[in-house]
């Protein structure tokens, strides 16, 4: 053990007893972050116009500012794009974090002297919890992996843009270099299927302890890893591997493939890690929830999904068990921003919250309205009954079905391991989505809708679909569901 490592564990516990502390007066907590937001919000472009300076809380803060998306917030931003200063935050941001939209095309997200350290302090904190609920601190003797996009960036503009993991590669604590890979050569590799290669030659014969990614791009990682190796688990390649991090998509569906990779069960940290700000993270092992970052820079709106009041509730006035949809107003400048992720709380003291799916992404063809939480908890609930093992998957409504019939909805789904008995697996598939969702199961039982049909996608093929989409990095993921075909059109079913 090292002097690092030693030194790790009381560090870790005075500051995850700090931000419990914050955490556990999150009235307050919130109430000061919104105060700090408009004092120097205030004296902006976008502060004036809305007459920032008259807000006292909450209250007035909703009434002052509507809600707006991307489509609404984007003329401010093309306008810091041209130069200007003092738009939605004091002087100019650092960056433009481009990400993907769904009807914008490019999304520029800004990011701030102020916001960078929400991105970089509250990934930090996840560790820190983990060393100090765990008492493990090994991890950060060996060597850590991040699969994430690349660090160069665009600066053909007047402020540089790239991807949200990219920039943040380039403000890596110096205390973490030594440890970090891949090297910045090789996380510069545009695309992934290259650049995941050269990953594999840089760490195989390292002490690899701490891996993190989205999970789906982790798993090609391990299984180019093998096949290079001729090892028949990740543990016999790296035998200190004792964290995994994840984030951007529910690990679930993929806990038993990528189990099944590593040859044992290692400590998992998920993020809630978005372009407008660092959301939450799991503070607790083996337990749900993710712990809100109440105060680093985002004051947080929830809009109840269900109901006509579309007003943003604050953290006083949340309910346990109620789906909402964020709403976010930083220090980057985003003022009543709709992220487009649901979240529901299942505690309030501390407030720690699940993922629950994305506003835009959900099938309700016949009013069903199926989340993500739902296809997610139905197929884990069939996979450990059947044994099998998923790569990845995405559900799609069939209105018109070419060989005739009933509407349904179509699951396209990458088996690693195929189940034994596939119709027996459909079955047991939409069995346990009909107890997750009453409007789907009425639809099947009034025989509206048929049964679920699963379509195996030959191995590689959401891979293959989504390099030809352009979203082929270590930060793109397949969306769960869709009320239509966009996200099928093109997979190859076996």
């Amino acid at each position: 053990m090292s002097l690092k490592s030693i030194i790790a564990k009381p560090y870790a516990r005075a500051v995850t007893k700090a931000v419990m502390a914050r955490a556990m007066d999150p009235v307050n907590t919130q109430a000061a972050l919104l105060r700090e937001l408009i004092r120097f919000g205030g004296d902006t472009t976008f502060g004036r116009e809305h007459r920032l300076h008259a807000v006292r809380d909450h209250a007035e803060l909703v009434q002052a500012v509507p809600l707006r998306d991307y489509e609404a917030i984007k003329p401010y931003i093309e306008r810091i794009g041209f130069g200007e200063e003092d738009v939605l935050w004091p002087g100019k941001p650092l960056y433009f974090c481009k990400t993907s939209g769904t009807t914008s095309g490019a999304k520029y997200i800004p990011i701030t002297k102020e916001s960078l350290p929400n991105h970089i302090d509250s990934a930090r904190r996840a560790l820190l919890a983990y060393i100090a609920q765990s008492g493990k601190a090994d991890f950060v003797d060996g060597k850590m992996i991040f699969l994430q996009g690349s660090p160069v960036l665009d600066k053909s503009r007047h402020i540089p843009s790239g991807r949200l993991s990219g920039i943040v590669a380039n403000h890596v604590p110096a205390y973490l270099l030594r440890n970090r890979m891949p090297s910045f050569a090789t996380n510069s590799i545009s695309d992934w299927e290259t650049k995941v290669e050269a990953i594999v030659g840089e760490t195989v014969s390292e002490d690899m302890r701490l891996i993190s990614g989205i999970p789906a791009w982790v798993q090609m990682y391990f299984e180019r890893l093998l096949a290079r190796t001729g090892k028949a688990t990740v543990k016999e390649v790296f035998p200190n591997f004792s964290l995994f991090v994840y984030g951007g998509v529910n690990y679930a569906p993929y806990r038993s493939r990528m189990e099944s990779l590593i040859g044992a069960s290692v400590p998992s940290v998920e993020l809630f890690p978005a372009s407008e700000g660092f959301i939450a993270y799991q503070d607790r092992s083996g337990e749900d929830g993710l712990l809100l970052v109440l105060d680093n820079g985002i004051y947080f709106g929830f809009v109840p999904v269900h109901g006509i009041d579309k007003r943003p509730r604050s953290i006083a006035e949340v309910e346990l068990d109620v789906q909402y949809a964020l709403v976010l107003y930083t220090n980057a400048g985003l003022w009543g921003y709709e992220i487009g992720d649901t979240v529901k709380f299942v505690s309030l003291a501390p407030p720690r919250i699940v993922v629950t799916g994305r506003t835009k992404h959900f099938t309700s063809a016949f009013g069903e309205h199926v989340i993500a939480v739902e296809v997610e908890g139905a197929l884990k609930e069939a996979m450990e009954e059947m044994a099998c093992e998923v790569a990845e998957f995405t559900v799609a409504p069939q209105l018109t079905p070419p060989e005739g019939g009933m509407p349904h909805h179509e699951w396209f789904i990458e088996f690693a391991v195929p189940p034994a008995h596939p119709d027996k697996f459909a079955t047991l598939v939409d069995e346990a989505l009909q107890r997750r969702n009453v409007y789907y199961r009425d639809l099947i039982a009034g025989k509206v809708l048929r049964p679920l049909v699963i379509r195996p996608v030959v191995r590689g093929g959401f891979a293959a679909l989504m390099k030809a989409r352009g979203m082929n990095d270590a930060q793109s993921k397949m969306p769960r569901l869709a009320n239509d075909r966009r996200y099928v059109e093109g997979l190859s079913p076996h």
